[in-house]
């Protein structure tokens, strides 16, 4: 069973398979592209999304030379990349250290749906956010944790989450569904029999 957080396998074969194409012929433009591609290897509506999430992510660019469009792989695109790991991971710590101040007095208010709701979103956001930044640590210096700091104060939002869980009314409602969510997140061992 694939769990949310598996990259779908067909959609990166196909964002590689359009890559891939325009590497090798950086003079194609746009139709001449499609022809090359569809039918053979999606359809055309496939292509335009795999394409549209290669520009998203600015893997490729699009060059317009008259009135044709090509498509290019982004210059210094490691390097971009990086930059906006960076950046969103920044914005998302300093957006949830912001929202979790707050979280002590609406958490009490809210129906049941929306506890759950709310820890499993600030869950998730803590989680996903300590994870740009290990993965931030690995590629600058993985010799040393150069985030200390960010990942002590996002291990004390996830234990001051779990304190505002726990002594709510409704924390044996809440709890084991948030928890149940986040088992994707958790590694688990299977013994080789």
């Amino acid at each position: 069973m694939m769990s949310q957080f598996e990259p779908n396998v067909k959609s990166n074969e196909r964002e590689r398979i359009i890559f891939e194409t325009i590497k090798d012929n950086p003079d194609l433009h746009h139709n001449r592209l499609i022809a090359l591609l569809v039918p053979k290897y999606m359809a055309k509506t496939t292509f335009e999304k795999a394409r549209d999430s290669l520009i998203e992510k600015e893997i490729l660019f699009v060059k317009k030379k008259g009135n044709m469009k090509f498509y290019l792989p982004t210059p210094n695109y490691k390097e971009k990349s990086q930059q906006r790991l960076e950046q969103n991971t920044n914005k998302a710590f300093h957006d949830i250290k912001l929202k979790i101040k707050n979280l002590n007095v609406s958490f009490p208010h809210k129906d049941v749906d929306e506890k759950i709701l709310i820890g499993t979103m600030f869950l998730k956001s803590l989680l996903q956010t300590d994870t740009g930044f290990t993965i931030l640590d690995s590629i600058k210096n993985p010799n040393k944790t150069l985030y200390r700091d960010e990942h002590l104060m996002i291990q004390q939002m996830i234990s001051q989450l779990f304190k505002i869980i726990k002594k709510d009314d409704d924390y044996e409602l809440i709890f084991p569904t948030i928890v149940s969510y986040h088992q994707v997140n958790v590694p688990h061992f299977e013994p080789e029999n």
